[in-house]
């Protein structure tokens, strides 16, 4: 049966069209990809059209409602300051807007509910009380504002994205596409969210200071796309026989160069990334199936039980067959 994940946009006033469109482009394309899981998106505010930051007008929004249910995740997009061909800050009945979602959050957020903000969209959740005690980011040229307006906020600066319990923030603009696939690669999975994240001509990127998400992501703290296109290839099919010279081709970098770039920027070798991925992937399908160690080890692109339990003692404290019996499997 698929799963349904209800995702409410909250539109505000001279919504940034970006910070809007972006987020929920990644999880239309998820929903195309796998039937597990279906994002049920729906944009709601306090106006049926608002101006966006490029002047083009968002029709069709659904009012706010008086009740979200438990599960729901609602999604508050940033404002522009000045709009495209618009040379006023803002405009007072903005604020009248910006004030009545203030006040619809505070009153329907309980637990259960996540709030994810992005770019200047946390100055709302602030506003509404839903930062304080909660780690949380925002673009960086409103960080101090933030830490300046809501003292009880654990602001942090240069983070792509923070996740802290039921609290989500990404800083600007883009960065809401990375922490969608983030939330897309917990819901479905890191295959799918590599897909979408290939269909967008982006990269699955985690927060520097974050701890490590998911083995998926690790080695992906940074911004070089040849190592990118190269682990990108990896992770979509971690079992297939990757060579230096293959990714080298996919990346369009010469072996020698993709190996440094790998040891520079990825903090491993190409062959230790290659492994760690094939150990993400081991560990799904003893986590995932009954398949036995042998069957195990040849999905995940091991030549033996031997090869897989050599690769999996550097990262794992347990031995697979432990690490399968503490999982709850047999």
């Amino acid at each position: 049966m698929t799963t349904i994940l209800p995702v409410c946009v909250v539109v505000p006033p001279r919504v940034l069209l970006l910070d809007l469109a972006g987020p929920v482009e990644v999880l239309r394309k998820a929903n195309l990809l796998q039937a597990e899981v279906r994002f049920e998106v729906s944009f709601v505010g306090p106006r049926r059209r608002v101006g966006s930051s490029i002047g083009l007008g968002v029709d069709g929004i659904a009012p706010l409602p008086a009740r979200i249910e438990a599960g729901n995740m609602l999604v508050v997009p940033g404002s522009a300051d000045v709009p495209l061909g618009d040379r006023r800050a803002t405009a007072d009945d903005d604020t009248a807007a910006e004030q009545a979602i203030v006040d619809w959050l505070a009153e329907v957020v309980r637990p259960g509910i996540r709030v994810m903000s992005i770019c200047s969209g946390a100055m709302l959740v602030g506003r509404a009380g839903l930062l304080d005690g909660f780690e949380c980011t925002t673009h960086h040229a409103d960080t101090a504002e933030l830490a300046k307006a809501f003292p009880l906020a654990k602001v942090r600066e240069n983070r792509l994205y923070v996740e802290d319990g039921e609290r989500l923030s990404s800083a600007g603009i883009t960065s809401g596409i990375d922490l969608m696939l983030h939330l897309v690669a917990n819901a479905v999975g890191p295959a799918v969210a590599v897909a979408v994240a290939r269909y967008l001509v982006v990269y699955l990127r985690r927060a520097g200071g974050d701890p490590q998400l998911s083995p998926w992501l690790e080695g992906r703290n940074h911004m070089h796309p040849a190592i990118h296109r190269a682990q990108d290839a990896v992770a979509a099919d971690p079992a297939q026989a990757w060579s230096v010279e293959a990714l080298a081709h996919v990346a369009a970098a010469s072996p020698r160069h993709l190996s440094r770039l790998f040891n520079e920027h990825a903090g491993m070798s190409v062959s230790e990334y290659v492994s760690h991925m094939r150990v993400a992937l081991a560990q799904e399908l003893l986590v995932g199936s009954r398949l036995d160690m042998e069957a195990v080890a040849e999905r995940a692109g091991f030549g033996s039980t031997r090869q897989l339990r050599r690769a999996w003692a550097r990262s794992h404290g347990l031995s697979p067959s432990h690490f399968r019996g503490e999982a709850g499997q047999p």
